[in-house]
């Protein structure tokens, strides 16, 4: 049988919707950071993929979103954060987290509709701390995504300013935020396969949410993060189910990125799996 190649993000905050796939029949998994998976479903490397949001209307091939999981707040987010050394209003230059087009693209909106302020973007690996101008510890200004804001956070006194981005895009908007979602090819959305595939992954998302203390107290300590938080993380501050607010706020998103440049002008195709799943179900039957 053609197994299904899904690709995923090995962060704390994917569990709920990962966890227990790699015993699905008929499902491969492959590891990636956010900011490469889109380019894994164009290429054919995966059928379906948590890609970053603005993902969806980039790139060449188009890509659908499938509606059945997602990774996004109403409200603080803790894990996509903007630090900086001096206020806010006087970033001029931005090292800016490698592995997530849709955070860095939230930060220039922010930016730019709150403060006014369009900095330079300086594409900066993190995790090893080096730009393409060579090693930078901290840089003066730097917008830092996953797990390492909390396992590898910066030193408070070299940041006393600081900017949650969930929370300031709720602030200006009064919606949630969406920063991945499942997508796969938008030419094969219609398909059973991936009907089926999109089927299985609601229903572990359900599952895994119906059982989320215990992933929550099993899996922290893999990731690093003390309890505490990652209760407070993952059990309060995320979202995971894509709802009507929640298409309102990626087709917002992606309407303001598209005005300043920072993402194609083009429709969300979102993907109907379920019309997709009943005919195929209605084909068997006489």
């Amino acid at each position: 049988m053609l197994k299904t190649r899904i690709a995923v993000v090995r962060y704390l905050n994917t569990r709920p919707l990962i966890e227990g796939l790699e015993r699905a029949e008929g499902i491969e998994l492959t590891a990636a950071a956010p900011s490469h998976i889109a380019d894994m479903i164009r290429s054919g490397a995966a059928d379906i993929g948590l890609a970053s949001i603005v993902d969806a209307v980039s790139g060449g091939v188009p890509l659908a979103v499938l509606p059945v999981g997602m990774i996004g707040c109403d409200g603080p987010t803790m894990t996509v954060r903007l630090y900086s050394s001096r206020p806010l209003e006087q970033i001029t230059r931005l090292h800016a987290d490698t592995e997530s087009h849709t955070s860095v693209a939230l930060c220039q909106v922010i930016l730019r509709g709150r403060l006014g302020r369009a900095p330079e973007i300086v594409a900066f690996n993190a995790r090893e701390r080096i730009s393409a101008s060579g090693p930078e510890e901290w840089p003066e200004a730097m917008l830092l995504i996953g797990d390492k804001v909390v396992t590898d956070s910066p030193p408070a006194v070299r940041y006393p300013h600081q900017l949650d981005l969930g929370e300031a895009w709720h602030d200006m908007t009064g919606l949630p935020f969406v920063y991945a979602s499942w997508m796969c090819r938008a030419g094969e959305a219609g398909s059973p396969r991936i009907a089926a595939a999109a089927a299985l992954l609601d229903r572990q998302l359900r599952h895994n949410l119906g059982r989320l203390e215990w992933l929550i107290r099993t899996r922290a300590p893999e990731h690093h993060w003390p309890g505490d938080l990652a209760h407070r993380y993952v059990g309060e501050l995320l979202r995971y189910r894509v709802g009507d607010r929640e298409r309102e706020a990626v087709e917002r998103f992606l309407r303001e990125a598209a005005a300043m440049g920072l993402a194609p002008d083009r429709p969300v195709v979102w993907a109907d799996w379920r019309g997709s799943l009943a005919g195929r179900v209605g084909a068997g039957n006489p």
